[in-house]
Parts: C-alpha cells; sequence; structure tokens
C-alpha cells in the first residue's frame, strides 16, 4: 500500500483559508493549529502557513490587549485579486502607451530619408567609406592575433562580460521569485510577460569555455 501523499504549501494555505472562509471567525494561534490537523494541516505547519496567507493579504493579523487575532473573510481574497488585476491592467496601458510612442518616433525617424539624388550620393559616399573601414580592419586582424595584451584585454573583456550576464541573470531570478511570492494568484500571466520579453523555461546562468593561450612565441 502507497504511502499518502502530503499536502502542498498551495494545498495548505487552501485549507486553512477554509477556516476562515467557513466559520468567519477570529482565531487565535494557538486556535489554529487545534483545526488545522482536521483540515490535513499538521500542527507544526499551521504557524508558517497563516504567515504566508499574512504576507499575501489574505488573512488579517492584530494584537488585542495581549493576544493576535488572524481572520480572513471571503472578500479579502477577492480585494487582492482585483489588486493585482489592476497593477497588472495599469501596466499593459503604459505598454501600450510605450508602444504607441516608439511608433510615432520611428514614423519621426522616417522623414527626411525620401529618395533622392544628394541622398543617394551621400549613401554611394558612406558605402566606399564602409568598405574601406573593413578592409582596414580585416588587413588589421591579421596583426592582432600575435599582440599578447590584445589577447589579455580581449580574456579580461570576455570575463568582465561573462560576470555581468550572470549578475543580471541572478537578479532576473530574484525578481521572478518575488514577484511569485507576492502575486501567486498572477502566475499564468506572469509566466506569460516572462514568454513575451525572452525569459523561456530554458533561461540559465552562462558557462565561460576555456580560452586557448596564444601568445607570439607560438608563431
Amino acid at each position: 500500500m502507497s504511502k499518502k501523499r502530503g499536502l502542498s504549501l498551495e494545498e495548505k494555505r487552501e485549507k486553512m483559508l477554509q477556516i476562515f472562509y467557513e466559520s468567519q471567525d477570529f482565531y487565535l494561534l494557538k486556535e489554529l493549529e487545534k483545526m488545522g490537523p482536521k483540515k490535513g494541516v499538521i500542527t507544526q505547519s499551521v504557524k508558517d502557513v497563516v504567515q504566508s496567507l499574512v504576507d499575501d493579504d489574505l488573512v488579517s493579523k492584530d494584537k488585542i490587549g495581549t493576544s493576535v487575532y488572524f481572520w480572513s473573510l471571503p472578500s479579502c481574497a477577492g480585494n487582492q485579486l482585483r489588486n493585482v488585476h489592476q497593477k497588472l491592467d495599469s501596466e499593459l496601458q503604459s505598454s501600450g502607451k510605450r508602444h504607441a510612442q516608439l511608433v510615432e518616433q520611428c514614423e519621426a525617424l522616417k522623414k527626411g530619408r525620401e529618395e533622392s539624388d544628394e541622398r543617394e550620393a551621400a549613401l554611394a559616399d558612406l558605402k566606399a567609406i564602409q568598405l574601406k573601414h573593413n578592409e582596414l580592419k580585416s588587413e588589421l586582424e591579421k596583426y592582432k592575433d600575435n599582440d599578447p595584451a590584445a589577447f589579455e584585454a580581449m580574456k579580461e573583456a570576455i570575463e568582465v562580460a561573462h560576470t555581468s550576464a550572470n549578475r543580471w541573470t541572478d537578479n532576473i531570478f530574484t525578481l521572478k521569485q518575488w514577484c511569485s511570492n507576492n502575486f501567486p494568484q498572477a502566475k499564468e500571466q506572469l509566466q506569460n510577460m516572462y514568454q513575451e520579453i525572452g525569459i523561456t523555461d530554458d533561461f540559465d546562468y552562462l558557462e565561460m569555455a576555456p580560452l586557448p593561450f596564444k601568445s607570439v612565441a607560438d608563431d
């Protein structure tokens, strides 16, 4: 006979909320610790579960005299969801305005780029300069491989870029965790937002491959 699976944190939160919603009463922590097991939440977990609900504004907590009471009404959860919805709606409107601004800027940048003989001549000159620049750059690259100082500078630049990229990756993971902790009801909306901005399931820290050592003596 297989062992019965324990409740997840989210399931425990739902069970404890049921206690409040069904009775719509005020409770001391010790009372909740006695009632929790009846809902499948062990006594040792009740305090942490209730505190997580308080942190998410789903349960209210107040000290009356020397005692601390907890309570929650169905309307509390509704208010929390409305707050999350309003915040996401506000962000959506801001994104819409930003998009409109970018479209307007794009249209403005197109002005003055109409086809003309002067513009064609200027573009031809620019293309010739770019070709010459690329030729000189390619010629310079032939000698740069034998420059130890250039190699070390490149190595340091790569290490700095690698460290910076992983630092931002760490910041993104921290922000995602904060959003999950503070807006658990908006999990699906947050996941869609992550996908839209390129934070997919395979998003992870960068690993840097070892650089080959090359010196003038090798040539």
